[in-house]
């Protein structure tokens, strides 16, 4: 499954907690990312998330949807979310690095 953010949640996404505003990366955890990566996971499908089209992201909105699944399901197979982005391929890594992050803060790294 693909989920594009800027298509299906907001090409303005906000930052880090709903208090902040609008389309934050608590609610995006909340309301879209947490199921969805629970239902492909029952599923045994891959879930990838598509960064591309957006109008930029916040390091605080990033950190919390993709680190803050790791410390909210403590489940190191948030690792296996592919992240897309041919438009900004950097952000494809910093993605990787918060949910990497957060797993070794959960003692949940493991190689």
């Amino acid at each position: 499954m693909i989920y594009s953010i800027a298509n299906e949640y907001s090409k303005t996404p906000g930052g880090r907690f709903i208090h902040e505003g609008a389309f934050s990366g608590e609610d995006f955890r909340k309301t879209v990312l947490k199921p969805l990566y629970l239902k492909c996971k029952e599923n045994g499908e891959e879930l990838a998330v598509d960064l591309d089209g957006g109008y930029g992201y916040a390091t605080s909105f990033l950190e919390e949807a993709f680190g803050g699944l790791v410390r909210e399901l403590k489940d190191p197979g948030v690792r296996k979310i592919k992240i897309i982005s041919t438009e900004e391929p950097a952000l494809v890594e910093r993605v990787d690095q918060y949910i990497t992050d957060a797993l070794r803060r959960e003692g949940l790294w493991t190689n």
